[in-house]
């Protein structure tokens, strides 16, 4: 099986920034599209970015963004390394979540497309 580990959730002053890492390890064919969600206190989960496999190689590929992120925070990834990085600036304290990571994959050549989510790291922004 594949797994995702998740690092660098902290406490952050508004205005701060951090980067956020999810890592894939285990067994990994291909991995398509990469993203991150959040949830926060008494909220429901929702979109935070999203990343295609090939996110340069068409207009169709761009990053998606939810609307209350966009222009703050980037999604890329690091296909050699099968890991993908949330870089969040300008943060706000409504940014305040635990945030997920989630690849959809394929552990095996004709194996099915499955979606898989990391444990989750806090983000925290207080003054």
């Amino acid at each position: 099986q594949m797994q995702l580990v998740e690092s660098g959730g902290g406490l952050v002053q508004p205005g701060g920034s951090l980067r956020l890492s999810c890592a894939a390890s285990g067994s990994i064919f291909s991995i398509g599209t990469m993203s991150w969600y959040r949830q926060g206190p008494g909220k429901e989960r929702e979109l935070v970015a999203s990343s295609g496999a090939h996110p340069h190689s068409s207009a169709g590929e761009q990053p998606d963004y939810a609307e209350s992120v966009e222009g703050r925070f980037t999604i890329s990834r690091d296909n050699a390394k099968n890991t993908a990085y949330l870089q969040m600036n300008n943060l706000k304290p409504e940014d305040t979540a635990v945030y997920y990571c989630n690849f959809v994959a394929q552990t095996t050549s004709m194996g099915p497309w499955t979606n898989y989510w990391g444990q989750g790291t806090q983000v925290t922004v207080s003054s």
